[in-house]
């Protein structure tokens, strides 16, 4: 993706997020880097009777920002989310939106689920009081697109307005599909990511009873633990991650602050099982390989991976062997960091959330560990950046997303040569 073309160089100028770890860049950034976890028994509903009653919650109520108390009482939390983390992004970016071409600045934040909790309530008053009583913001509120919709109508930009969805690859697919649509012309910024807000009855028992979720209910902060022998599934999280990313010769002539540069990008599918990965890692690998690719760069120039790494016991090692595939002899040279140790997994917003990581990483030199890594697992032998971030000044770092469907997304972010 890196070119000699300023127009056709794609770069981040702004970050935003809502997590588990916190609410704001500074807060989530602080408490990763200082190996904290997010993950704590579950509030947002009472989990009696349950299997896992254990997730990762956005700690307290997100600053509705110029919603009146009545627009919050009808946005779902999945927009509110996603808008505070657009507003965060903007702030960041500095793109004065009064001088800027509007038409010419889009949106893609996905999600994976939508608005489920607001489809839940209006489903329950149906039932209880009939469909006369049924919210007319049902449907708006409850479709996928709509955290990207708010956030265009809030702030007027009438670019390319997108929803990826794309199970947990999906924010990762928003970033590098607005990276290639800014390459082709066809917009000057574009606000991009992915908001979700899953801790409801209906997926923690879905996901429980697939065996996906870690039962470790006595010891929620210890649950989520990637490459560990003793993992025993993810810790479902909520929140959203937003980026701005436009082209190098917009954000020139604008004098703006650049944080990074989208070098590359790789989307594929395994073509393998509805949820399984495929256990040779060959789509995992042809991914990775197609964004080293796109970014006209050899394995080798890759210093640091912030990697997917649910803490499954079937995707972990799947992914260290994609990655022995891809980088060979180098990977025993390069650090290996699973932030959803800290984080739990936000599936729709995971990858947007890793890739602001992954981009802070490489700005700080500062590399966030993979905690409660106490016992890797052999099949899992990588250079794990294990319990404690590491000084690093990687320069070039890969982050991956894959997701239910066999859909895969690799990102290369770069802050040098810019």
């Amino acid at each position: 993706m890196a070119a000699a073309d300023p127009a056709s160089r794609v770069v981040v100028t702004g970050l935003g997020c809502v997590s588990p770890l916190g609410i704001g860049l500074a807060a989530t950034w602080d408490a990763a880097v200082a190996g904290q976890s997010g993950c704590g028994p579950i509030t947002r509903f009472v989990p009696d009777g349950f299997a896992c009653r254990i997730a990762a919650q956005v700690p307290g109520e997100v600053d509705p920002g110029d919603l009146s108390t009545k627009e919050v009482r009808r946005t779902d939390r999945v927009v509110l989310f996603g808008l505070a983390a657009a507003r965060e992004a903007l702030e960041d970016s500095g793109l004065d939106l009064g001088a800027m071409n509007r038409d010419r600045i889009g949106v893609a934040v996905g999600s994976g689920i939508g608005g489920l909790e607001t489809i839940i309530q209006n489903q329950m008053v149906l039932l209880e009081r009939g469909p006369r009583r049924v919210s007319p913001f049902t449907i708006p509120m409850g479709i996928a697109n709509m955290p990207s919709g708010m956030i265009s109508v809030q702030y007027g930009l009438r670019g390319p307005n997108l929803c990826h969805v794309s199970a947990c690859a999906t924010g990762a697919h928003a970033i590098g599909e607005s990276a290639k649509l800014i390459q082709r012309g066809q917009a000057d910024a574009m606000l991009v990511g992915g908001a979700e807000t899953p801790i409801l009855a209906i997926a923690v028992a879905g996901f429980s009873s697939m065996k996906a979720l870690s039962n470790r209910n006595d010891a929620p902060k210890r649950a989520s633990r990637p490459f560990d022998l003793g993992r025993d599934g993810f810790v479902v999280g909520e929140g959203a991650g937003v980026l701005v990313v436009e082209s190098l010769a917009h954000a020139r002539a604008r004098g703006a602050r650049i944080r990074a540069e989208v070098l590359g990008y790789g989307a594929t599918a395994d073509a393998s099982h509805m949820v399984a990965p495929d256990p040779e890692g060959e789509g995992a690998s042809r991914c990775m390989r197609a964004a080293l690719e796109d970014a006209a760069l050899p394995p080798e120039a890759v210093a640091y991976v912030n990697a997917h790494a649910t803490s499954t016991l079937a995707g972990d090692p799947v992914e260290v062997v994609a990655l022995k595939r891809v980088f060979g002899d180098h990977l025993e040279r390069l650090p290996v960091s699973a932030t959803k140790s800290m984080t739990g997994h936000l599936l729709g917003a995971a990858g947007a959330l890793e890739a602001i990581l992954t981009i802070r990483a490489l700005e700080e030199g500062l590399l966030p560990p993979t905690i409660n890594l106490d016992d890797p697992d052999p099949d899992c032998q990588l250079d794990h950046v294990a319990n404690k971030a590491r000084s690093a000044r990687p320069g070039i770092g890969l982050s991956n997303s894959f997701g239910f469907g066999g859909t895969n997304a690799s990102l290369i972010f770069g802050v040098t040569d810019i």
